[in-house]
């Protein structure tokens, strides 16, 4: 799978998820740190990707349907803490994300 990392979170997310087999690039590396929401929507639904954020207003943002969100609803978290956190729950989302759930709130 390919993800695009949301400037909320920290980069080191590529890496875990790189680590398990993924594709992944953050958004102050393949847009910019000032990107807005809509010029990140646009490159998720351009290059396929599965936008990964902790922003709600990607949920209207990807409508109808222009790719697949990862919505992740955990407060702010150190790096190793976010790991954890996604590794209790990475098998149901890495389910999930192979079916066909285009919307996937993670809390």
């Amino acid at each position: 799978m390919n993800f695009l990392i949301d400037a909320q979170l920290p980069p080191a997310l590529c890496r875990w998820l790189e680590a398990r087999g993924h594709k992944a690039v953050h958004v102050m590396d393949a847009l910019s740190v000032s990107a807005t929401d809509a010029a990140i929507a646009d490159y998720c639904e351009a290059n396929a990707l599965i936008l990964v954020t902790k922003d709600e207003d990607f949920l209207t943002l990807r409508l109808p349907d222009r790719f697949n969100l990862l919505w992740l609803r955990c407060g702010n978290a150190t790096n190793r803490a976010l790991s954890a956190w996604l590794e209790a729950r990475w098998l149901k989302i890495e389910q999930l994300l192979q079916g066909d759930e285009r919307v996937i709130e993670s809390r």
